[in-house]
């Protein structure tokens, strides 16, 4: 074979190495599960150093829940 079909066929060959590794990484990005577990334990580390955002944003949405919910309610109708 000539030094140029050599050539091209190397070149071939790294751009499918390339385009494997790029979709590994883009596979990696959109794996949910995988995502959801690093998200997890970010947050079980965080509410561990310093639980008292954790808490005050659950009262906070708790509340805003209550308060939604008694809005429904008790709202008037106002047709």
């Amino acid at each position: 074979m000539s030094d140029a079909t050599e050539a091209a066929k190397a070149a071939a060959r790294k751009a499918r190495h390339q385009l494997a590794d790029t979709l590994d990484e883009l596979e990696g990005k959109f794996d949910v599960p995988k995502r959801t577990g690093e998200l997890v334990e970010k947050a079980k580390v965080a509410y561990e150093k310093n639980p008292v955002p954790w808490i005050v944003g659950g009262a906070a949405v708790a509340i805003i829940a209550v308060g939604l919910v008694a809005w429904a309610i008790f709202g008037g109708d106002d047709d």
